[in-house]
């Protein structure tokens, strides 16, 4: 929030970022004032009990979100003094929500709502002119997915808390996914390898020149693979066709939300989440249309800017102008594909290395999008050995005759691959005949790009929701990335399956997709908020309660023979521990010995002899945990004392005094999502921030500057503070 002092006259523009504001401000012109609510200003409380009244009709119950007090203050003292409120948060379901709890928080009286796709002067000074209300259903469908969204997270993890273990839990739109990732695993372990040869051979034209070729069919026998080879090395080889065709490649349609996120995936190696965030200062900065959108559109004014790139950069004759039909059956056509504002910007030198990336990337789509066809010659050369008692030889070529659209995106356009000249009859020398045995390989795991590739197809959640689906399954240690690859973890698989075994209906393909198809309906219109959610709630809240009878997940099945308790040497069941699956004694809690998965002993508790000093019920014993040995209180989970390890603490300290209760130090700690900087004097103080402290205040607001990073300066840890983005200051 900016401290501009307020004309006497003037119109008050209330957006989600302060970078966006900044943006807005250079072309709302004289007499307004743009200020940012930096987000959501409103949320659920996070007590289940109070946060939705069901009897009444699913009336949810807001409060104002932590941080946010002194912003909202702001925003009223502002608008009372305004002599008019416009609300331009994002346009879409979640900026609709958030123009609604504005009016709300702030207490507005139909407070005009203006949209625009880009942030530049034009589409401003048009949304300017056509305000419009909020639209209640749009607001009410994000409204009824974050209701839906809580109830059965609330429902679903309450009871996999029991029968599965404390602390985990479930998603409406994230457990399916998970159930995608957990089936293609189980796939990958029943696959059965088959062994098959590849034959090749390196031949000489008569004109000296090699041509590599393979043969067309892959034994699958030792025996056959050696009557081939055999066969080869005794007879001739003669050309006996050659194929050449022409074929077309097609540009692809320009970058709606899934296909950004796979391709940045994909090409650039960038999280979905990473993708979106990037984007999103794109947008905010006034470079690209709004990054949020299942619609290919391209408006006839960026069409016609395109056009006159094409002509401008490559000639009239690679400019075709296309339009692409789209995949979402609920797009919305009167929005636009992602794009950039300017097509004469290839690049700035005001974008991070990162953002250069990502817009090169939306610049090579768009355009190619209207460009001609690239022209490919292929060419298939086919060899016959002897009387052709064993399969033909080949040899496949290709080469691009016409570029077209391929010269705006060389990326996409692959190795050439050049033939010699040969003329059919002509007969081929053989130098050398080679097999090589392989085997059949399982199919590949799920990239985070293939997955929301597999969510869309599937019709599970919306453009909006894959970053965030993979982002959380993640984050909850369901899921975790292996060379780009997505591998359940042990907790995840116990969580999926037991869901499946309970729930399958609520997770499958078809009653996702159905479901979100109807809360598309009420921000069409043609669904209604409180039925869309009894006509779930009833029948689900009514599952749930059958389920609370089934029985505890207290193990997971057998472990093998070849594993003995290292207490009693009697046999071991698997279970799932905080860390995943782990070998228990079969008389637990009786005998207490463990082994983990390897069969490496997992020493018990140890008891130090020490009263706890917080509770004075139990010892401390020394555990191992996720990070490490460590102390804490018998008695957790209800006494959660840990004992400070002084001589790490002295290691790990940054020497910053904590600038909250003055007595701890800043000091290094290590949790499920990594380093982060926290007092030493917890939990008595809860001071937190997730880079390490400088040292230094903020010039602005006073509070702790972090160490910056290669593209960023040392910055705020406020984030409500301008300087917790000091790159931005100066845009």
């Amino acid at each position: 929030m900016s401290n501009t002092s307020s004309p006497k006259s003037f119109k008050l523009l209330i957006v989600e970022s302060p970078a966006k504001a900044n943006t807005i401000t250079k072309y709302a012109g004289e007499g307004y004032i743009v200020k940012a609510s930096i987000g959501h200003i409103r949320d659920l409380p996070k007590s289940n009990k109070k946060a939705i009244d069901i009897p009444a009709g699913f009336v949810p119950t807001y409060e104002i979100s932590p941080g946010k007090e002194k912003v909202v203050a702001e925003l009223k003292k502002l608008s009372s003094e305004a002599e008019e409120v416009l609300l331009a948060t994002d346009p879409d379901r979640e900026g609709e929500a958030i123009a609604w709890h504005l009016k709300e928080a702030i207490g507005l009286h139909n407070p005009k709502r203006v949209a625009f796709h880009e942030i530049t002067k034009s589409a401003i000074e048009e949304a300017l002119t056509h305000p419009r209300l909020i639209d209640e259903n749009l607001r009410q469908a994000q409204e009824a997915r974050r209701v839906l969204d809580r109830l059965v997270g609330y429902d679903l993890s309450g009871l996999i808390w029991k029968k599965v273990r404390y602390g985990l839990s479930a998603g409406r739109v994230q457990s399916p996914a998970l159930r995608i990732i957990v089936e293609r695993e189980r796939e990958v372990r029943a696959f059965v390898p088959e062994k098959y040869w590849v034959i090749t051979a390196d031949t000489e034209t008569t004109k000296k020149l090699p041509l590599p070729l393979e043969c067309e069919e892959k034994p699958k026998t030792e025996e056959e693979m050696k009557r081939i080879v055999a066969y080869g090395k005794t007879n001739s080889w003669v050309i006996s066709d050659l194929n050449e065709t022409e074929a077309k490649r097609q540009p692809k349609a320009p970058f709606i939300t899934s296909t950004l996120q796979q391709t940045a995936s994909s090409r650039l190696g960038f999280a979905p989440a990473r993708t979106m965030s990037i984007a999103q200062k794109l947008y905010e900065g006034g470079f690209i249309s709004y990054m949020r959108t299942d619609s290919t559109n391209l408006s006839k004014e960026a069409q016609e800017k395109i056009f006159a790139t094409i002509k401008t950069n490559y000639g009239e004759n690679y400019l075709s102008p296309r339009t692409f039909a789209a995949k979402s059956k609920n797009a919305q056509e009167a929005h636009e594909a992602i794009r950039p504002t300017n097509f004469a910007l290839e690049t700035s030198s005001r974008f991070t290395p990162e953002q250069a990336k990502l817009y090169k990337l939306i610049w090579q789509r768009t355009v190619a999008s209207q460009m001609t066809d690239a022209k490919i010659a292929r060419s298939k050369i086919i060899v016959k050995i002897g009387t052709g008692e064993i399969p033909d030889f080949t040899a496949n070529g290709s080469r691009v005759i016409f570029d077209g659209w391929l010269i705006a995106d060389p990326q996409a356009r692959g190795e050439d691959v050049e033939l010699p000249s040969i003329t059919v009859g002509e007969t081929l020398k053989l130098i050398e005949i080679k097999d090589q045995e392989k085997s059949t390989e399982p199919p590949p795991r799920y990239t985070e790009a293939g997955l929301i590739k597999e969510l869309e197809k599937r019709g599970i959640g919306r453009p909006s929701t894959y970053a965030s689906i993979i982002k959380t399954i993640q984050d909850r240690g369901y899921v975790e990335k292996i060379e780009r690859a997505l591998k359940p973890t042990d907790t995840g698989e116990t969580v999926s399956t037991f869901l499946e075994d309970n729930f399958g209906k609520y997770i499958s393909d078809t009653f996702t997709a159905d479901m979100e198809d109807k809360l598309d309906n009420i921000a069409n219109g043609t669904a209604q908020y409180v039925k869309t959610l009894k006509d779930f709630y009833g029948p689900f809240l009514a599952d749930v309660k059958a389920k609370e009878g089934v029985e505890k997940i207290t193990n997971l099945g057998e472990a093998g023979a070849e594993f003995k308790c290292p207490v009693c040497k009697g046999p071991m069941v698997i279970k799932l521990g905080r860390t995943g699956k782990f070998l228990s004694c079969a008389k637990y809690p009786e005998c207490q010995g463990a082994l983990k998965m390897d069969g490496i002993e997992i020493a018990g508790p140890k008891d130090t002899g020490e009263l706890c000093p917080q509770c004075g019920k139990s010892n401390l014993f020394e555990r191992e945990g996720k990070f490490g040995k460590f102390i804490a209180c018998g008695n957790y989970p209800k006494c959660k004392f840990i004992k400070k390890d002084k001589e790490m603490e002295r290691l790990n300290s940054t020497g910053v005094e904590c600038p909250k209760c003055k007595k701890g130090m800043m000091t290094e700690k290590r949790g499920r999502f990594g380093i982060f900087y926290s007092c030493s004097n917890y939990p008595d103080c809860k001071y937190i921030i997730k880079t390490k402290p400088t040292g230094e205040k903020c010039k602005l607001c006073g509070e702790l500057m972090m160490v910056g990073t290669k593209t960023i300066p040392d910055r705020c840890s406020d984030k409500n503070c301008p300087n917790h983005n000091p790159h931005k200051l100066t845009n």
